[in-house]
């Protein structure tokens, strides 16, 4: 092996060595937001920066990078004409914040696996054609403060338990900031709008006990 080589190889893994969670995260993060680019119909190429052929998702349109963290903070595609399916990928999303899909036509059940994104505080997904019922899952959003479902065909029972445990399973997030404020269901099962605050969560089951 010639001197260039071996100072190539030298390089390249200690890049590896000093680098290797940064590339980790982009791989899984790139990866999972591709999944979604490919199952949605773009007619208007909102998701043309998307590219998984990049170091990570930090130069993508539409999504919020944080280099602290290095993570997808953010996913704002509300009302881009985007249609199909979500994809389970997108629980992998473990940085997410604030998942912005808003007034499309995507359509299909609410994947489960949503439940794993342990930092979500805004879910909104009112005015699309998804089906289905709510996934109990999302009972392990303990950090969810806004959850947006109206104007959907979503159908089956209402997770009245699973989704009070957002907020009653941790007697902390309850007294903080990040406790469950707003959970909007309308045109779905019937008519609903729920407020929270600290003495009305104890009242969550039965205002949502109505629509069951």
């Amino acid at each position: 092996m010639d001197r260039l080589s071996m100072a190539s190889l030298i390089v390249g893994w200690f890049i590896l060595i000093i680098f290797p969670f940064t590339i980790v995260y982009a791989d899984y993060q790139g990866d999972a937001l591709y999944a979604l680019r490919q199952a949605l119909d773009d007619p208007n190429d909102y998701l043309i920066t998307w590219d998984n052929t990049l170091v990570d998702p930090s130069t993508w349109f539409h999504v919020t990078w944080n280099d602290t963290s290095k993570g997808v903070e953010r996913i704002d595609l509300g009302d881009s004409m985007l249609s199909g399916p979500l994809v389970p990928e997108l629980g992998n999303l473990d940085k997410l914040k604030y998942l912005e899909l808003h007034d499309n036509k995507i359509n299909g059940p609410i994947p489960k696996e949503l439940g794993n994104l342990a930092n979500l505080v805004s879910l909104d997904l009112n005015n699309n054609n998804l089906t289905g019922p709510i996934p109990e899952e999302l009972g392990k959003l303990t950090n969810l403060r806004f959850l947006h479902l109206n104007d959907n065909n979503l159908s089956g029972r209402i997770p009245v338990h699973e989704l009070a445990k957002i907020s009653a399973s941790n007697p902390d997030v309850i007294m903080g900031r990040f406790f469950l404020k707003l959970v909007i269901v309308a045109s779905n099962f019937e008519e609903i709008l729920v407020f929270f605050d600290q003495k009305q969560h104890s009242e969550f089951k039965s205002m949502l006990r109505h629509v069951m």
